[in-house]
């Protein structure tokens, strides 16, 4: 497609785990002929539907969703990689006349569109990149987390602790390049004209909804689907294998913990995250339109479809 003239509207709704945004993002694409592009990073990837909450094809309602099972699970999915096919996802939904709507709760890849990041990829090192996993296996995810926190402050408050394959990315580039990974990353010019709408409910009612979703998991198959993940050969130390809720079914399959202890873990530890989310989504951000996600309605709809001039 050539170049865009002019900036592209797009939606975002944003929020932590379990606020609402996937129903609300819907509800809005019916109203004003919008398409969906998923920023959750989970959501990538094929055959892992309970664990991360996936919208099925019914829930969906007939609505085009991008960026929702297009890797395996042991395929990696960088963020500058996300970013690119996110904005071609973009430019094809206003290109045929449709609004996009940017729907998820991974504050990098909010981040990284709204605000034009410029990621640093580098020249691959694939014996450094190695000795770094090998390291954070050794170590354990949370002491590389906070080797790379000695390094680039910066840079570990926007990866989370889990997410080693973004630290090992991190130190990587701060040996290969000696410059700290938070200095590389530049902002560019936005290409969109962003309208964002905040999922806001209250702390604990989220709580609420985080544990109904993880024991209704548990009951429609979660373990099931962990063990069949692990059966066709992906190994629990993937990222994708190692995010939260696979993790600790992980640990359940090997014998290493109970499954209620393993039920309660992915509790507290998606309230934990929810925590870590409000980082990226603040409350007094003035950018972000904060509204209820149960009572979505014709305001806020009336309002998006003339900021993108339909409706």
């Amino acid at each position: 497609m050539s170049q865009q003239t002019t900036k592209i509207p797009v939606i975002f709704i944003v929020g932590p785990t379990a606020s609402g945004k996937t129903d609300a993002g819907i509800r809005l694409a019916q109203k004003i002929s919008g398409e969906i592009v998923s920023a959750d990073s989970r959501y990538l990837y094929r055959g892992m539907d309970i664990g991360t909450a996936k919208p099925d094809l019914a829930e969906r309602q007939g609505i085009p969703h991008w960026l929702i099972d297009v890797a395996d699970p042991d395929e990696t999915w960088s963020l500058s990689l996300f970013q690119k096919a996110a904005d071609e996802a973009i430019r094809d939904i206003y290109g045929r006349g449709k609004v996009p709507i940017v729907v998820g709760g991974t504050g990098q890849y909010i981040r990284a569109i709204l605000e034009g990041w410029s990621i640093p990829e580098g020249e691959p090192d694939p014996r450094l990149r190695t000795a770094l996993e090998n390291w954070g296996r050794a170590i354990g995810a949370d002491e590389l987390h906070r080797k790379l926190a000695r390094l680039d402050p910066e840079a570990a408050a926007k990866i989370e602790w889990q997410n080693m394959r973004r630290t090992v990315r991190a130190l990587e580039v701060i040996f290969t390049s000696g410059m700290k990974f938070s200095a590389q990353r530049t902002v560019r010019e936005t290409p969109y004209t962003p309208l964002i709408f905040g999922m806001l409910r209250d702390r604990q009612e989220l709580y609420r909804r985080i544990d109904l979703r993880v024991d209704n998991m548990i009951r429609n198959g979660l373990v099931e689907e962990t063990a069949g993940l692990l059966a066709k050969g992906y190994a629990e130390t993937l990222p994708s294998m190692s995010a939260i809720g696979y993790k600790e079914i992980c640990d359940y399959l090997r014998g290493r913990t109970g499954l209620e202890e393993a039920s309660q873990l992915i509790k507290f530890r998606t309230h934990n995250y929810v925590r870590r989310q409000a980082n990226w989504f603040k409350a007094g951000d003035p950018a972000i339109r904060w509204i209820d996600p149960e009572t979505i309605g014709s305001a806020e709809i009336r309002f998006a479809g003339e900021e993108t001039n339909v409706g």
